[in-house]
């Protein structure tokens, strides 16, 4: 059963990791064409991060957790699960829908607060979007109960791909369109770039709920209130876990602009990221993996064998995650090219970056014992130090320090997460990890890593090779300590 459902889990993941990481991939070609055609000095690429990282703050706020509420009471009501469904979409839709009334009514007082006094509609653009983005996060986890994964790959890469070919038309055709047709081309203003950006989101997410037309027939369902009672018991405290989770990815964005105001706030936040863009393939595969991993936990994991199969992957996981830190690091001098030269100077974030990616996978893999109990207010109280942590490194160090303090604030804060789910866990409802092994990888990876940086030929060609030399170290350490699963993968190909 356990070996069935762990088949399952890296087949789902496959499926998953490809709309998330190609994806993303894809989606890193805005990188190049943002940072190449918005000049660092002039902040625009500032406020783009702040607006995507208040827009995420929100996401959470309006989904309130109801993703893992929604997997939790599917396979808790098993015979119910389209009433399950349907009150999750129709409380989080209604929460959805009057935020975005109150934005639009309060619009005035929250721009002029938060720094978008003279473009206001940057704002009601994309808070339709993130209205419409919680509406669709319990769609997608409807897919994702059902084991629908090409769907849910269909749609997220066919989001990228529409949004992706409208910026590449703005950026990129309109403004020799403006020229040489100018009566076709009226609408367009080469000084509105910022905005174009959010226009097309709104855009490419409304179009994608069109998609659901089919998934939402089970809307009929209503809402059962007693089982929404239910339901937010148990779903409040991932909402403050949520809030206090994001905050540790988002709030150093967020707060950049009151710490340091004015263009050169503007600035600094470009730079750091446009830059920490590189280090998001620690994102990439943390959020693959959990689209996967969620309903396999959910469904299993609360046997012994679940657990086993919790500290398996957990091993996996991490090998994997520090294979790509080197891998990442190895190339950076290749990957620098996604940013235009404007932006080089933060290139010194990315393994910082890396790391607090690394430190909040494994807290996120750390977190399914006080779900799987109920306890998910503890999920709450880590969150909640992290992010306390992690803003009062930011207020105090980024006066001084500027945008390297945002980055060591993401590795204290979940490192702080990480450290302290593990340390109640243990008590609470140990999982048998091997410590040893992750440690032993850990410290392998630094080490390498270290040479990579101690010893830097000043040709490319060589620097490149003798990383790659480096990179087959690591991979030839893991596949000798780990035989026994190589064995049993190179087994099943050939029995293909």
């Amino acid at each position: 059963m356990a070996q069935r459902s762990l088949k399952n889990l890296v087949s789902d993941t496959m499926i998953y990791g490809m709309s998330s990481i190609v994806g993303r991939f894809l989606n890193y070609l805005l990188v190049p064409l943002y940072t190449y055609k918005i000049a660092a000095e002039s902040g625009g690429y500032g406020i783009v991060t702040n607006v995507y990282a208040l827009t995420a703050l929100m996401l959470v706020m309006l989904t309130f957790g109801m993703e893992t509420t929604f997997f939790y009471f599917a396979n808790k009501y098993k015979q119910r699960s389209d009433t399950v469904f349907s009150t999750a979409l129709l409380s989080v839709g209604g929460e959805a829908a009057l935020f975005v009334v109150l934005l639009f009514c309060f619009i005035t007082p929250i721009s002029t607060w938060l720094g978008f006094a003279h473009h206001p509609e940057f704002l009601q653009m994309m808070g339709v979007v993130v209205a419409l983005d919680a509406f669709q996060a319990i769609l997608f986890a409807l897919l994702r109960y059902q084991g629908r994964a090409w769907k849910f790959a269909f749609l997220k890469l066919l989001f990228i791909v529409c949004n992706i070919g409208l910026n590449l038309f703005i950026f990129l055709v309109a403004p020799g369109l403006k020229e040489s047709h100018p009566a076709l081309m009226s609408w367009y203003d080469p000084t509105y770039q910022v905005g174009y950006i959010f226009l097309v989101n709104l855009v490419c997410t409304a179009s994608i709920t069109l998609f659901f037309i089919p998934e939402l027939r089970k809307l009929r369902y209503g809402i059962d209130w007693a089982l929404l009672k239910e339901m937010l018991r148990y779903t409040w405290p991932l909402l403050l876990f949520g809030i206090a989770g994001i905050l540790n990815q988002v709030a150093d964005k967020i707060c950049f602009r009151f710490i340091i105001p004015g263009v050169e706030g503007d600035v600094q936040l470009g730079i750091y990221g446009a830059c920490s863009k590189i280090a998001m393939i620690m994102a990439m595969i943390t959020q693959a993996f959990r689209y996967a991993y969620e309903p396999f936990v959910f469904g299993s994991g609360r046997d012994k064998e679940g657990k086993e199969s919790q500290a398996l992957v957990m091993k996996y996981f991490v090998m994997f995650a520090l294979f790509a830190f080197l891998a990442v690091m190895a190339y950076l001098d290749v990957l620098k090219f996604l940013v235009d030269d404007d932006y080089w100077e933060g290139l010194k974030v990315v393994p910082i970056v890396m790391m607090a990616e690394i430190f909040m996978s494994v807290y996120f893999n750390l977190s399914f014992w006080y779900k799987l109990k109920e306890e998910t207010w503890w999920g709450a109280i880590f969150s909640a130090i992290g992010c306390a942590v992690l803003l009062a490194v930011n207020f105090i160090f980024v006066p001084k320090y500027g945008y390297m303090a945002c980055a060591w604030g993401g590795v204290a804060g979940y490192g702080t997460c990480m450290l302290l789910s593990y340390l109640v866990g243990r008590k609470r409802s140990p999982v048998p990890y091997k410590l040893g092994p992750l440690f032993g990888y850990f410290l392998l990876a630094m080490a390498l890593y270290a040479v990579t940086v101690w010893m830097k030929p000043a040709q490319l060609g060589w620097e490149l090779a003798l990383n790659t030399m480096l990179l087959l170290v690591y991979v030839a350490v893991i596949l000798y300590n780990e035989q026994p699963l190589v064995k049993q993968v190179l087994g099943k190909i050939r029995k293909k």
